[in-house]
This record gives structure tokens, C-alpha cells and sequence, in this order.
């Protein structure tokens, strides 16, 4: 059974094209209290099928952590943000994990009152 602060948090996945564009993203979720982390992997390799050819690109991933309550305002964000026509977004569900750093994320993407 999953304590009440990890039900409420997500873990949303992205890929960005470069480190700048991955970089104004991070900061921009962040800043706008959207996501309490983002972390980017570079050098990540990509293979995908797009517009009836296979693809490949070195990417940066992104894993940001948010919560169930931010999360379709940081989709929608991420969209407006973003470069590619249509940029991943997979948002997974967090099962467990340390509480305080759960609630410390709940805590980082509070709207403002």
C-alpha cells in the first residue's frame, strides 16, 4: 500500500534535443513551481519511428518530479515550452520512497495562495 505522499507524487519523463533547450525547461518548471527537481541525462540515444521512417538522435532526458495535482499544468507547460512538435510526456506513478523527500516535493510545487 503506497503511503500518502507517494500517491501523490509523479515522476514525468521527457526528452529534449539539446542540453540549452533541456536546461530552460528545468529552470522554467521549476522557477514556476511546477516541478520540485528536474534532473537531465545527456548523451542519451534515442531510436523511434516518425513520420513513416526510423529515427535516431541523441537526446537529454529529463526526469522531473511533480505531483498528481501539478501534473496537467506541467504537461501543458512542457508543450508550450518545447521545440519538438510532440514532445514526450509520460507521467508514472510513485509507489513508495523516502517520505520527507515526498512530501518535500508535494511542498515545492504547492500553488501559491
Amino acid at each position: 500500500m503506497p503511503t500518502p505522499s507517494a500517491s501523490t507524487v509523479r515522476l514525468l519523463l521527457s526528452t529534449c534535443p539539446d542540453l540549452p533547450t533541456a536546461d530552460a525547461i528545468a529552470t522554467t518548471l521549476v522557477e514556476e513551481r511546477l516541478a520540485a527537481c528536474v534532473s537531465r541525462l545527456p548523451g542519451m540515444q534515442s531510436t523511434y519511428r516518425w513520420q513513416g521512417a526510423v529515427e535516431r538522435a541523441e537526446e537529454v532526458l529529463l526526469l522531473i518530479k511533480t505531483t498528481a495535482g501539478r501534473q496537467d499544468a506541467l504537461i501543458a507547460r512542457l508543450q508550450a515550452l518545447h521545440p519538438y512538435e510532440l514532445p514526450e510526456a509520460i507521467a508514472v506513478e510513485i509507489r513508495g520512497g523516502l517520505t520527507p523527500y515526498l512530501d518535500w516535493v508535494a511542498e515545492q510545487t504547492r500553488e501559491d495562495d
